[in-house]
């Protein structure tokens, strides 16, 4: 995988550029970290190397008469160059050419893509000689992150704070462009996070899928090259970029905006956690509290996958389906029948009652079951199970593609 440049300079923000180390090498790529004197105040520079396993470049100047002019060498190396943080003083010097240490001179001498995630306190940000720079930057092909809004170490509350690191990760990805992946053009839909069934204006049966586990699949078939539509149900983290996202609440909302964009998908995987019953009458206005127990009817939602199973075109195969299967007990077992019961092509099985494998974490353990193999996986970051189920996939378009009967 290409090598990246991490550009680290003097912010509160600093700290984050470690979890964007993370987030990379997660992605299989191999990382070099660059910090300006200033990082070294925030953030010290064993952690990184600790991370990457290579020494972190704090100077221009390396010892000995015939030792590698290391700026050109890393620049004719690397894939890519992030900065994360970017601040308002390095800003200034990239777009002034001004050389003076190891990360502003490699920017001039790289060739490769840069991309910026600035950080910095509001009024600095919208001052108009910083302005001016990222407009400077902007005309010579500079991408950038753009930063957030909210608390800022100043105390200001206002945009300027660092991006999060997944959002980051994200960019660097798509910057870097997709993997050769046999999801490159394909249209991918996913679905994620829960559904809530209102039971009047202000209450609603949910559960706690936090989406985590469907954002992953979202932005790694991305990564790939695959057109994605993201369908996400009601979740307080934010979704990762998809070509469209379409947000619902309900099970009904879920099942009409799926069978809507199914039709033209040639992968569907259904990670939401969709209500298996719904109040049959939800009451106009909000039930009054009485001392009598309240009794409420649930009534079934509509099986989604298995309609899915169901379309015409699943006679030649498409679109692939995959389906989850979160229990709490047998995972593996109560999958495989449901894989048969549903003719669905792969379901992933976990035991959302173990530690660290189920909701509102970032880790899984789950069980990949196919018509011909079972794959187990240890825990793992979603987006490492992510990509292992993606895997699958890809297999099995390859296989129809190379089948005459599925052409």
């Amino acid at each position: 995988m290409p090598l990246i440049a991490l550009g680290v300079t003097g912010g509160i923000g600093a700290y984050k550029a470690v979890e964007v180390c993370r987030g990379l090498q997660r992605h299989g790529h191999d990382v070099v970290t660059a910090m300006t004197r200033s990082a070294a105040r925030f953030v010290g520079p064993v952690t990184f190397e600790a991370i990457t396993r290579r020494p972190v470049i704090t100077s221009q100047w390396k010892p000995g008469m015939n030792a590698d002019i290391e700026h050109i060498a890393i620049a004719d190396q690397i894939a890519l160059l992030l900065v994360a943080p970017c601040t308002a003083n390095v800003i200034g010097k990239f777009a002034g050419g001004i050389a003076d240490d190891f990360l502003t001179t490699l920017y001039l001498a790289t060739r490769a893509p840069v991309l910026l995630a600035p950080a910095m306190n509001s009024n600095m940000l919208a001052h108009e000689a910083v302005q001016q720079n990222l407009r400077t930057l902007s005309g010579r092909g500079v991408r950038f992150v753009e930063p957030g809004e909210g608390y800022l170490a100043c105390g200001w509350i206002g945009k300027g704070r660092l991006a999060e690191p997944a959002e980051i990760v994200a960019a660097a990805l798509a910057v870097l462009g997709p993997v050769d992946s046999a999801l490159r053009g394909r249209h991918v839909l996913v679905t994620a996070g829960p559904t809530y069934e209102d039971i009047d204006p202000v209450r609603y049966v949910g559960n706690r899928s936090s989406g985590r586990m469907g954002f992953a699949l979202a932005a790694e078939a991305r990564r790939r090259g695959a057109r994605v539509t993201l369908v996400a149900g009601p979740t307080t983290i934010e979704p990762p970029a998809a070509d469209d996202l379409v947000r619902v609440r309900s099970a009904a909302d879920m099942h009409d905006a799926v069978t809507t964009a199914a039709g033209g998908a040639d992968v569907v995987i259904m990670a939401a956690a969709v209500a298996d019953y719904a109040p049959a009458a939800p009451a106009g206005q909000k039930i009054a509290k009485h001392d009598a127990p309240l009794t409420l009817t649930l009534e079934r939602t509509r099986d989604i996958l298995a309609e899915l199973a169901r379309m015409p075109s699943r006679q030649s195969g498409r679109p692939i389906l995959v389906g989850f299967a979160a229990e709490t007990g047998s995972a593996a077992a109560k999958a495989r029948e449901k894989r048969v019961r549903k003719q669905v092509d792969l379901i992933v099985a976990n035991d959302v009652s173990q530690p660290d494998a189920g909701f509102e974490v970032g880790t899984n353990a789950v069980t990949i079951i196919g018509a011909d193999a079972e794959q187990a996986l240890p825990v793992l970051s979603k987006d490492r199970v992510a990509a292992a189920v993606l895997d699958r996939v890809e297999a099995l378009l390859r296989a129809r593609a190379a089948s005459p009967a599925r052409a």
